[in-house]
C-alpha cells in the first residue's frame, strides 16, 4: 500500500488563512516564499529535525495560491509513490487522468504530479527524494 504523506489546499489570502488556521487548531504555518510558489507549509503534528510526524500516521500539509489558469483547485491529498513513472502509468491504466504530462521537481521534496481519479477527485503523487539515514 500506498501511505498518504500530505494534504493541500488552495487559498486566496495567505495571511488570513494562516490566521484561521492557527487560531482554530493551533497548527503552525511557514511560508516559502516566491521561489516556491508562495507555498505555506502547515504543521499539524510534532514534527522531527527531517520535518516528518513523530506520530506513525500523522501528516502535515500544504496550502498554494489559487491561480485562474490552474485546473481542480480544491482540497486534495499526496500519496507517497517509490516510482513517480510507474504510479503514473498504473494511474493511467486505472482510469486516471494526468494533470501534466512529466512530474515538476520540488527543491528539496522530490518529483511531483496531479491527478483527477475516476470520480473527479484531484490528487497528487510524490516521489520524496531519499533521506540519508
Amino acid at each position: 500500500m500506498k501511505p498518504v504523506v500530505h494534504f493541500e489546499m488552495p487559498y486566496d489570502d495567505a495571511a488570513r488563512m494562516a490566521r484561521f488556521y492557527e487560531k482554530a487548531f493551533g497548527w503552525q504555518t511557514q511560508q516559502l516564499g516566491e521561489e516556491m510558489g508562495a507555498y505555506v507549509l502547515a504543521g499539524t503534528t510534532p514534527s522531527g529535525a527531517s520535518g516528518r510526524p513523530l506520530e506513525p500516521g500523522a501528516i502535515n500539509g500544504g496550502f498554494f495560491p489559487r491561480k485562474p489558469d490552474w485546473p481542480a483547485q480544491v482540497p486534495s491529498v499526496v500519496i507517497a509513490v517509490d516510482d513517480i513513472h510507474a504510479a503514473m502509468k498504473q494511474l493511467q491504466a486505472a482510469g486516471g487522468k494526468l494533470l501534466g504530462d512529466q512530474p515538476m521537481e520540488i527543491p528539496g521534496v522530490g518529483q511531483y504530479v496531479s491527478f483527477m481519479d475516476t470520480e473527479g477527485n484531484r490528487v497528487s503523487l510524490l516521489q520524496p527524494l531519499a533521506r540519508a539515514g
